[in-house]
């Protein structure tokens, strides 16, 4: 009926504004994120450089969850595990003489992705709770696997010599360098998800996650593509853990623990669910709040708690939805 009165009378204000671009919020964030360290440079806050560095690598792992949380509907709660199996692949390696980047985190990634398949091998065939109760044992089983890891320091964890090599070059070990290593793996891990959320793939899984039989009945393999989407899922996060660790120069099994798998899916549910720089945005929110409360009192997360869960409560679709919400009224 709305459009029949279209036709027959004035077009609504709403139908004649012109639609952004879906691309420039994207492009603001990033541009952002790029200028943000040299404005932090130049006065002279190295400090702050230091924190977006953690934001950009947290925003990494919140963009992996989304892909199979957003346009999967899998609620992973031991997404960190893949975290802390990167971040322990790189203190391994430097600790038996392979410093370099080029073979750490491809090494990391890959060990991530190797758990991915054997775990998610079994997770893929249920949903819903048991499919948060599985994963909440297999990220656990990683938990104290790494408390158990006497050699590389157990519960205490490991420390690092220093910043991965980068071709036997200590670039790395620049703050601002190191900040702009992290902004392209980023944006590199934001792109190939917008790629395959867009293909075939990304519409078979969309497909499978709204209705299963259905996607089944019509031949799709549905256990196989959740299978691909979460071992890509753990491969990037294993990307996040692998800068993490060269960011702290520390690796703690408290990386994979199941609060670090809650706070990031608070991340991607805060700046907005199924939205991939949505997931950037709230884990820039979800940092930046707890960095500022932390410095107000000791008794922050008091405050926290409640205020995350309203924004949830009351922004529908994240900060993301009401950025849009506003945008249009």
């Amino acid at each position: 009926m709305a459009d029949v009165a279209g036709e027959i009378g004035p077009v609504p204000a709403e139908r004649t504004r012109p639609r952004v671009a879906p691309f420039l919020l994207p492009l603001l964030l990033f541009t952002a994120l790029a200028l943000a360290p040299l404005l932090a440079n130049a006065v002279g806050s190295g400090y702050l450089v230091g924190l977006l560095s953690r934001v950009v690598i947290f925003a990494i792992a919140a963009v992996s969850l989304d892909l199979i949380l957003g346009f999967g509907a899998m609620v992973s709660f031991g997404h960190a595990a893949f975290l802390g199996i990167g971040a322990y692949a790189v203190g391994i390696a430097q600790a038996h003489g392979l410093p370099d980047a080029t073979v750490a985190i491809p090494l990391a990634m890959a060990a991530s992705a190797v758990f991915a398949l054997g775990t998610g091998a079994v997770a893929v065939r249920t949903d819903g709770v048991h499919f948060i109760m599985i994963t909440l044992a297999f990220g656990q089983m990683a938990y104290f696997t790494a408390t158990s890891l006497a050699q590389y320091g157990g519960d205490d964890g490991l420390t690092l010599q220093g910043r991965s090599e980068l071709f036997g070059s200590t670039l790395l070990g620049d703050r601002l360098a190191f900040y702009y290593a992290c902004l392209a793996c980023l944006l590199a891990t934001y792109a190939l998800c917008r790629i395959v959320v867009a293909s075939r793939f990304g519409r078979v899984l969309r497909a499978a996650m709204e209705n299963p039989g259905r996607a089944a009945s019509l031949g799709f393999a549905v256990a196989r593509v959740r299978l691909v989407a979460y071992v890509m899922a753990g491969s990037l996060c294993g990307l996040a853990g692998a800068l993490l660790a060269n960011q702290a120069e520390f690796v703690s099994p408290a990386y994979m623990s199941w609060q670090r798998s809650g706070e990031l899916i608070f991340m991607v549910v805060l700046g907005g669910l199924g939205s991939l720089h949505g997931a950037i945005i709230g884990a820039l929110a979800f940092l930046l709040l707890e960095e500022w409360l932390s410095e107000l009192t000791e008794h922050w997360k008091m405050v926290f708690g409640p205020l995350l869960v309203l924004v949830v409560l009351f922004a529908r679709g994240g900060l993301l939805g009401l950025v849009r919400n506003r945008a249009r009224g």
